[in-house]
């Protein structure tokens, strides 16, 4: 054996021995003493021994010490109580909370501490999912793994993979969930930040997770600062009691006050248009790129009597019909005063194809649109609308006839389809047009349609539907705005 050979077997001898010392010291030694006088008492008999969390360390923010807070009892209390032993709602747990909070770090925490404490965590897994980008899942094993850096123990495993006392604890990207079907015995699952895997990742997460209740009944965690409305966090927030079977817990930013945020790092969030999603738990989605906040906040300010219909005013229809897994929108506004007001913003999730036709036939009685713009790609429901309104609907013969006689069909029709193929571009930035000079006005009430203005992505000026919430209703605005093009000609 060659003296480098030795000096190596030397040095995994003593991190062997170091490591065995430490997670000996934290063999049946509490997460943490809750009771802070119980806790200073047992600091000092056992010499700084006394709970998991300062054997480690305790957790840091720019260079300060913090310790558990009492938001944190509330979570472990739910897991890890009695009750949480034998009410199966408290070993699935949902927390939408603010950002900051330090619940990923609490969660990696107590998961280390579920497997050191004793053995029972021997020969099973603890899963962590994360959103779909492989960084994610390496930076959590490293906050893992950094917890026992500082008594010089360190890890050669998988950049993903970290074993403890004979349990692994793997990462698992939201989009590459195939290795997370296949495990004999998960004993913990934690979804970081549940809310913002990709659309089709949320409910196949979701699946693989919940299938091992029978299996192995495992804790399942979903943790998450809320992101868009239509989300996974949403759907379970609105799941009725008596089939939700998750317990849930709302941390907004109050809960941190004074403790792990001053107050004055709070007043300078506030200023923030994220905000309300980020501290105060509200489904607004991240920030688009496509309009600007305060263009949004301007039109929403405007004043106007939304439910008086002024007869005498010219009036636009949008309609997004969708059918399936897309919601049928409309949008009706009214050039008044100067500007474009939103008087009507609906949407409808699978919808019955006669029944619909009957709501927009109502909502045609009620303002009587001057011009109803339809997305071209539903022809039979165009054809059934034009029948309802007495127009031929054969119009694609019509819009045929007229172009070959060079006259403008859009003169001769009230119901007018518009391709969404040809015109998107053009009608996006027709839109984006009219907010930028403070030309709409956008009653508060239409809440789902302000969330998708506020949200809305597009790249190279395309719309990208699977990154906006309610673009059905978004569309169908930008259909009802095609009437004003201020800026033509």
């Amino acid at each position: 054996m060659t003296f480098k050979d030795l000096k190596k077997r030397v040095s995994i001898t003593q991190e062997a021995e170091q490591q065995y010392s430490l997670f000996d010291r934290l063999k049946d030694r509490p997460f943490w003493i809750w009771d802070v006088e119980e806790h200073k008492q047992v600091d000092i008999i056992t010499e700084g021994s006394c709970c998991f969390n300062h054997i480690v360390g305790l957790p840091k923010r720019n260079g300060k010490e913090f310790p558990m807070f009492d938001y944190q009892k509330i979570i472990y209390d739910t897991l890890l109580s009695d009750k949480g032993i034998q009410d199966f709602k408290n070993k699935h747990l949902w927390v939408k909370k603010a950002t900051g909070l330090g619940l990923t770090e609490f969660f990696l925490r107590l998961i280390a501490w579920l497997c050191l404490r004793d053995d029972d965590y021997q020969s099973s897994h603890v899963c962590i999912v994360t959103g779909p980008n492989i960084d994610i899942s390496i930076k959590l094993i490293r906050r893992l793994k950094a917890l026992f850096e500082p008594h010089s123990i360190y890890f050669q495993t998988k950049e993903t993979i970290l074993e403890l006392n004979g349990c692994n604890i793997e990462t698992f990207p939201s989009h590459h969930l195939d290795s997370f079907r296949a495990l004999e015995n998960p004993k913990f699952i934690l979804l970081d930040e549940a809310d913002f895997f990709a659309v089709g990742q949320q409910a196949d997460a979701r699946n693989v997770s919940e299938r091992y209740i029978a299996k192995s009944d495992p804790y399942i965690v979903m943790i998450s600062t809320p992101n868009a409305p239509g989300g996974l966090f949403e759907a379970i927030e609105k799941e009725p009691d008596n089939i939700c079977i998750y317990k849930r817990l709302k941390l907004d930013y109050t809960y941190g006050l004074d403790r792990i945020y001053t107050r004055d790092e709070i007043e300078k969030a506030k200023t923030s248009p994220s905000f309300e999603r980020e501290y105060n738990l509200k489904y607004l989605g991240r920030v688009g790129n496509v309009f600007h906040t305060k263009d949004i906040d301007i039109a929403i300010s405007k004043k106007y009597g939304v439910d008086s219909v002024n007869p005498t005013t010219s009036k636009s229809m949008g309609i997004d019909p969708g059918w399936g897994s897309s919601a049928f929108a409309v949008v009706v506004t009214q050039f008044q005063d100067g500007e474009v007001q939103v008087l009507e913003a609906r949407q409808w999730e699978k919808v019955d194809f006669n029944e619909v036709l009957k709501e927009i036939s109502t909502i045609i009685a009620k303002y009587d649109p001057t011009k109803i713009y339809i997305d071209g790609a539903n022809p039979s429901f165009i054809r059934s609308l034009k029948l309802e309104l007495n127009e031929d609907p054969e119009y694609e013969k019509a819009i045929e006839y007229y172009n070959h006689t060079k006259c403008d069909w859009t003169l001769n029709m009230r119901v007018l389809p518009v391709s969404f193929a040809k015109e998107s571009k053009a009608m996006l930035g027709n839109c984006k047009m009219i907010l930028e000079s403070g030309l709409i006005a956008i009653d508060p009430r239409f809440d789902k349609l302000i969330v998708s203005l506020r949200i809305a992505v597009a790249n190279e000026m395309k719309l990208d539907k699977q990154q906006t919430s309610f673009n059905d209703l978004l569309d169908s605005l930008i259909l009802a705005l095609w009437e004003y093009q201020f800026g033509a000609g």
